[in-house]
């Protein structure tokens, strides 16, 4: 039976638009993920055509995929001064507030969004929740050692359950070489407090919470695509 949407097409036209944002000159962070590729591809098109940028990718494989469409990198251990980084997210709440790191790159992913004046999501339709949780598990980027003990405190502070994230059969490592611990949760009432209890814990390098960090969402669906513009602090 054919779905009543192409999820992949609403990745596209979601990243279709956040390219009108890059522009000349700009340092851009590039996300990890199905939605960020199609944003690589079109990225590519517009410097095949003269468009002057560079780049900071978020994994090996977005950078891979940079490089094969002729968008320039800047070394990872630079300080860089990053416009504005683009990536995608596998929750949405109200808030604009992000669950990320279903790929295994969100240590990156968030270096980078820390570092960029502005940070534009873009989503399909069906990352968009009520609150985050419930259907979509946490990641939380660990270092190997004493795993386990990191995994019981993280259950003690969040009431959830901590599974090891595993991919053929053998422990996921991140491009760091730490382990994902995907978090279980039937809700997370209140992320903001959740990211700094997790952060206090041994053990943790950093979470998929992506809190306050949103400065636009862009959502494709159907019939085109939304732009919300995050509040004024």
């Amino acid at each position: 039976m054919t779905p009543p949407y192409d999820l992949d097409a609403e990745k596209r036209q979601a990243a279709l638009k956040a390219t009108e944002f890059v522009r000349d000159g700009m340092v851009v962070g590039l996300g990890t993920g199905t939605t960020s590729k199609h944003l690589i591809l079109a990225l590519g098109e517009r410097v095949c055509a003269g468009l002057k940028i560079q780049a900071v990718p978020t994994s090996h494989d977005t950078a891979a995929l940079a490089r094969q469409s002729g968008i320039p990198l800047i070394e990872s251990d630079n300080a860089w001064m990053i416009d504005v980084a683009i990536d995608g997210a596998d929750q949405v709440d109200p808030a604009l507030n992000l669950v990320k790191g279903g790929g295994g790159a969100l240590l990156k992913e968030k270096i980078v969004a820390a570092a960029a004046k502005q940070f534009i999501v873009m989503v399909d339709h069906t990352k968009l929740v009520p609150g985050l949780g419930g259907s979509f598990p946490l990641p939380i980027e660990v270092v190997p050692f004493g795993w386990g003990s990191t995994a019981r405190n993280i259950e003690q502070v969040s009431g959830g359950k901590a599974v090891l994230r595993e991919r053929n059969g053998t422990v996921f490592q991140t491009e760091a070489g730490h382990v994902i611990l995907d978090l279980h949760m039937p809700k997370i009432a209140d992320p903001a407090t959740l990211e700094i209890e997790l952060n206090q814990i041994p053990g943790i390098v950093e979470t998929g919470l992506f809190i306050g960090r949103t400065s636009m969402l862009i959502v494709g669906h159907a019939q085109g695509v939304d732009v919300t513009h995050a509040p004024k602090p």
